[in-house]
């Protein structure tokens, strides 16, 4: 057992997270080596001077990390321990950058955590096309991908056309999904230290990827309808950012959408401070709310990208980018040199489901099974806070006193499925506290799936937290 006492003088923030960031801070230096037993909850609510529900959260916040275990009657270890008692080693750079999400989720739970394209039977589309490019191209799959296909650049073309607006096919390259085409991006636009603008609540896949490539994290506000074009020119003149990260309609998680006014604001803003913009239209493309795009209104500095992952198939992990003009060549370097280069089975797929309107006819499948299932969701949290869409597999749900977003993703867990709380969404350390959780609804072929797994939150939402903490 271990005599660490956390400081609550250092740091800003709830008290539960001082707490975890001091335990963090301890981890680090050694003073909570692995292994290490932390003290029972009671004891250190009591020797701190907190409440219970204060050092539940904090040490639910721990876990949320990966940097450390816990079992009813066992205890709380340091970056856990087998069934014996051991001490496990955890990889540091899944401690730091992979999220709140458990690197190897656990079995037998329903994933609400995930929005990927909801399975309407692609699989046989897809097989067939894949067999027919096997058959027809045996010379590319068994060698690298030199050249870039006209039909890649069209498909691309029009998968990221939006309204009466269409990008120049001579600026578009096909990527490893949209994830891996920011990167490329974020690689090409900037150098190690620079900073690239997100909001408080955002995709922190995108984030945590810049950390690793030594980028910093600069955050701009947000209200219900999107960024803030007052405090983006804040951060634009005090911390001079090389881009900026926009979820310009269906932002994940808040699902908030920039009205025109505000585009036209941020797009004049990043001209007057040289600011590269990075629009990710993933889930913009399936609201197709026609407001024109970032990309419409500033090409000569707007990176624009769209996928297949969420509303076709992301199995596939196909997705493009429209370059600003004479860049494309630069993001088609960064690409190879970040992600080993573009597999031609990936890219010829892609452009075929897509020229075929196979991907057409699969996005309509799935936009109308989420469609089906946001109703129940409508239904399910009647007389609740929450923010949902028609065309979108999640919804963003306020919680009532006293429920802590950590505390309840970890009661749902325990009512076997599996969410994502706020810190999810977070791409650097703030102080803000928002109370809220992202619940997705895109698991399985089967409605009834998701019908349980929606009853269960809603259960566990109308329960007091007092009646799901457990004490280790």
């Amino acid at each position: 057992m271990t005599n660490w006492l956390p400081s609550l003088e250092a740091g800003t923030g709830p008290l539960y997270v001082r707490i975890a960031d001091d335990a963090e801070n301890a981890i680090k230096s050694g003073a909570l080596p692995l292994g290490a037993k932390l003290p029972p909850q009671r004891d250190l609510a009591y020797d701190v001077g907190v409440t219970i529900g204060t050092i539940s959260r904090a040490y639910a916040l721990l876990r949320e990390r990966g940097l450390v275990n816990g079992e009813v009657g066992r205890g709380t270890y340091v970056q856990g321990t087998d069934d014996q008692g051991s001490a496990t080693p955890r990889d540091p750079v899944s401690i730091h950058y992979g999220g709140t999400r458990a690197i190897i989720p656990p079995p037998g739970k329903l994933r609400f955590d995930t929005t990927a394209a909801i399975d309407v039977g692609q699989a046989d589309i897809v097989g067939r096309i894949m067999a027919e490019i096997a058959s027809a191209h045996p010379g590319e799959i068994s060698s690298y991908t030199r050249t870039l296909s006209p039909d890649w650049l069209e498909a691309g073309r029009q998968w990221l056309s939006s309204g009466n607006w269409t990008p120049d096919p001579e600026q578009i390259l096909p990527q490893l999904g949209v994830h891996a085409g920011i990167n490329a991006v974020i690689a090409a636009v900037s150098g190690a230290g620079d900073r690239i603008v997100c909001e408080h609540l955002t995709y922190s896949q995108v984030s945590r990827s810049a950390n690793l490539m030594g980028r910093q994290i600069a955050l701009v506000d947000s209200d219900a309808d999107g960024i803030l074009p007052e405090d983006f020119e804040r951060v634009c003149a005090r911390e001079h950012p090389k881009a900026a990260f926009i979820m310009s309609s269906g932002q994940n998680p808040t699902l908030a959408s920039l009205p025109l006014s505000r585009r036209k604001d941020i797009v004049e803003i990043a001209r007057k401070y040289n600011v590269w913009l990075i629009e990710d239209y993933l889930y913009g493309g399936m609201i197709a709310d026609e407001i024109p795009l970032l990309a419409e209104l500033a090409p000569d500095r707007t990176f624009l990208l769209n996928g297949l992952s969420k509303c076709v198939a992301a199995g596939v992990r196909g997705g493009w980018v429209a370059c600003p003009p004479h860049m494309s060549q630069r993001v088609r370097v960064t690409q190879k040199m970040v992600s080993g280069g573009l597999p031609f089975l990936l890219a010829e797929l892609s452009a075929r489901l897509v020229l075929s309107g196979a991907a057409g006819d699969i996005r309509g499948k799935v936009l109308a099974e989420i469609g089906a299932r946001e109703e129940i969701v409508r239904q399910c949290f009647a007389g609740k806070d929450f923010r949902s869409h028609p065309r979108l597999p999640f919804f963003w749900l306020k919680l009532p006193e006293p429920w802590m977003s950590g505390t309840f993703k970890q009661a749902v867990l325990d009512a076997d499925v599996l969410i994502d709380d706020e810190d999810e969404f977070k791409p650097a350390r703030s102080a803000r506290v928002f109370h809220h959780v992202r619940v997705g609804f895109s698991e399985g072929r089967d409605r009834a799936i998701s019908v349980e797994g929606l009853k269960t939150v809603r259960r566990v939402l109308d329960q007091s937290p007092l009646g799901t903490s457990a004490i280790v």
